[in-house]
Parts: C-alpha cells; sequence; structure tokens
C-alpha cells in the first residue's frame, strides 16, 4: 500500500495518514489560528500553499457556507495533527476532497513547523508514494510544474471585469476596491459604509479607475510577490495625490512600493489570528489576523511617509500613512475573520478621508 508525505525540497520528508488520493505542490506555510480552517482555505492570499496548522486539532466544529471568503478553495494542501472523522461530523474532511486539496493528518506538524522556523519558508509537495526516494521523485516534478506557472499571483485570482456592488449606506462614498485577491469580509465591511462598491481587476489603469468617479481606491490583500504584481505599481503611482487610498496586506506592500520603498521575503512569514502590533499614532496594541510572506522595508522611505504600525514580535513595518497624499496602510488585516475585530475601525478612517 502507498504511503503519504509531506516532501519538503531539498529536504526532509514527513510521513502521515492519508486522507484522500490527491496530490499537489506549494509552498509550506504554517498558521497558528485555533480556528477558521474555511476561512482559510477559502481566502485567495494562500494560492498555491500547503497550509500546516499548528493547533492539534482542525474540523471539529464542521462547516459553513456562509463564512467563505471567496468562491473556491485556493489552498493546494491542508496538514494537521488530528482531523474530525467520526459519526458525528466528517463534513470539513469530505470538503476538502470535494475541493481536491490534498490532506494529511497523523504527521509531525511540530516537526514541520520547526524546520521552517528554522530554515525559511519553502516549498513542497504532498505525495503518495512506495518510499521516500520515489516521494521525492513524484514532489521534484510537481513542485517544478507549479513554480513554472505565471508569477503574477493576484492577476491568477483576480476578477477579468469590473464588478458593481451596491452598498447599504445611501449617503456613504463611491469607492474602488482594487482586487489583488480581495477577502469577501473586506467587502462586506465596505457595504456597510458605501454607497457604491467599483471591484475592478490587479491590472485596471489609473485612467480607467478615474473614469469610475470614485472617492477612494482600497488596494486588497493578494498572494504571492508583491515584485511579481504586474502595473499595480504603476497605477497607484498615478493615483497617489489625487483619490484617498487605503491598502491592506498586498495592498499595503503595493503602496509601499509606490511610495518607493523595497520589499523583502520574511523568512517564514507572518500567519495566525493573535500577532500583537502597537499603533504608533495612538500608542494602542491591536491583536491582530495576519497572513503575509512580505514586508516594506522602513529604510528607503520618503520623508512625508511614516511608519504608522509596527510589529511587536519582530518590529517589522506593519503600517504606513502618507497624509500629503491622502494615503495610508496596514499589513494585517482589519477586516479578520478568522481573528480579532479590534482594528475594524481602520474603515471608518477610510471612509473619512473619503468623505
Amino acid at each position: 500500500m502507498d504511503k503519504s508525505y509531506l516532501v519538503i525540497e531539498n529536504g526532509p520528508c514527513f510521513a502521515g495518514v492519508k486522507r484522500n488520493d490527491h496530490e499537489k505542490a506549494g509552498e509550506i506555510v504554517f498558521n497558528t489560528s485555533h480556528s477558521g480552517y474555511e476561512e482559510i482555505a477559502t481566502d485567495p492570499s494562500y494560492f498555491n500553499q500547503i497550509m500546516v496548522m499548528t493547533a492539534p486539532m482542525m474540523g471539529n466544529y464542521g462547516i459553513d457556507n456562509d463564512v467563505w471568503e471567496s468562491e473556491q478553495y485556493y489552498i493546494n494542501g491542508f496538514i494537521a495533527l488530528d482531523i474530525q472523522e467520526t459519526g458525528r461530523d466528517q463534513t470539513w474532511l469530505h470538503r476538502l476532497n470535494e475541493f481536491k486539496v490534498p490532506v494529511l493528518s497523523e504527521i509531525d506538524t511540530r516537526g514541520i513547523v520547526t524546520y521552517i522556523r528554522d530554515r525559511g519558508a519553502s516549498w513542497g509537495a504532498i505525495v503518495h508514494a512506495s518510499d521516500e526516494n520515489e516521494a521525492k521523485q513524484k514532489a521534484q516534478e510537481l513542485i517544478s510544474e507549479t513554480r513554472s506557472q505565471e508569477k503574477d499571483w493576484p492577476f491568477r485570482v483576480t476578477t477579468r471585469t469590473i464588478e458593481e456592488v451596491k452598498g447599504d449606506k445611501a449617503d456613504g462614498p463611491r469607492v474602488c476596491l482594487m482586487n489583488f485577491g480581495y477577502k469577501r469580509n473586506i467587502l462586506r465591511e465596505l457595504k456597510k459604509r458605501c454607497s457604491l462598491i467599483h471591484i475592478v481587476p490587479s491590472r485596471t489603469t489609473a485612467k480607467e479607475i478615474k473614469e469610475l468617479k470614485v472617492q477612494g481606491v482600497l488596494l486588497s490583500n493578494g498572494p504571492g510577490d508583491p515584485a511579481d504584481v504586474e502595473f499595480a505599481v504603476d497605477t497607484i503611482k498615478d493615483l497617489l495625490g489625487e483619490i484617498p487610498i487605503f491598502g491592506i496586506c498586498m495592498g499595503h506592500q503595493l503602496l509601499g512600493r509606490a511610495l518607493g520603498a523595497k520589499t523583502f521575503k520574511l523568512k517564514f512569514g507572518h500567519r495566525g489570528a493573535n500577532h500583537p502590533v502597537k499603533d504608533i499614532r495612538n500608542g494602542q496594541i491591536y491583536v491582530t489576523s495576519q497572513n503575509h510572506g512580505y514586508a516594506v522595508e522602513e529604510k528607503g522611505l520618503p520623508t512625508d511617509v511614516k511608519v504608522s504600525h509596527i510589529n511587536l514580535n519582530d518590529q517589522t513595518v506593519s503600517g504606513l500613512e502618507c497624509p500629503s497624499r491622502s494615503a495610508f496602510s496596514v499589513q494585517f488585516h482589519p477586516e479578520s475573520h478568522p481573528g480579532p475585530r479590534d482594528a475594524v475601525t481602520l474603515f471608518d478612517e477610510f471612509i473619512n478621508v473619503c468623505k
């Protein structure tokens, strides 16, 4: 009988229990959240990633379509020490199988996470093979195939046409949501506060956005390396100073690059629902939901751009503001889901700037 493995590229194999027949490659990342597995799986920011959950038990509360952050599953694998499969509930496993997501359990998740923390983010694959040699060969083929695809990951998950969504507040502003892989809860928070939201693809030009006559632009979250995102930085540069801008996660990184900063890859990224961030402007500490593998370098920022938030775990930049050009951004997720809602008032800040 075939065995099942998580194979880390140029690294070890971890044996686990096979929960379905699917095999895929991706970047191996870990998340410290204790819940929210369905929101994580449907978050486009996790495109092409194999998710390792540090909390030991997953699937215990079943599934709920109302918590989806998009219309499909984006992860390329799901790994947990134990996954609910009893007479009471097997729905999470069934859902992962339905969307052809490879699954492993009863595996050394602590060993996997320790390896990534020590060696840095790594690519790998979930495969089924008779032994480790065969597993490594199969994994390398899958990894090579996956890595050879389009590097502009936001373009692969974005919409292809401009969409309009009516807001709930008749006297609210008209805004543009620039879609690099937005989570539905960003749209929900905008709907509460806006009269109309235009959702535009990642490669939309500044001219096209200006023609929409919007009062603000929100740059969404999204997957991958901001340096690989095509056209967006030029679009943002052309909008700066003319339309208020609020960036979240990938949007924060792209705004940073448009303002003249560089971005860099974090050793193993920040992913979880319990990351402390300090708001330098008022001294408030937020507990935040985070999901990113890159960060903005403080060095190189122009004098009119200030760091507004700091990640208290590693002192990396978690927010920027440029009042002279009506632009600000955060590296974390104020819309949360999963996670705390400490920072949801940032949407109110955006709306006030739009008005």
